[in-house]
């Protein structure tokens, strides 16, 4: 298992950050997800050999928002 914490632009509220817990919780692999508006962050959980950083971070642009 890998954790990782992301630099995430663009979320303001709780809204957001579920939306981009969402849609990085769809990704295969993935154990926990985190997202904190007001750090700017999502920390994540996920199995390296089924999803990798570059598809948390695609995940995360479909959701609407840069992650950094």
């Amino acid at each position: 298992m890998k954790k990782e914490t992301l630099k995430v632009t663009g979320m303001t509220c709780v809204h957001c950050e579920h939306a981009v817990e969402s849609a990085v919780a769809a990704l295969p692999g993935t154990v926990k997800v985190k997202a904190n508006h007001r750090k700017g962050a999502v920390d994540v959980r996920y199995d390296e050999t089924m999803t990798t950083h570059d598809d948390i971070e695609a995940a995360i642009k479909r959701a609407g928002y840069e992650p950094q």
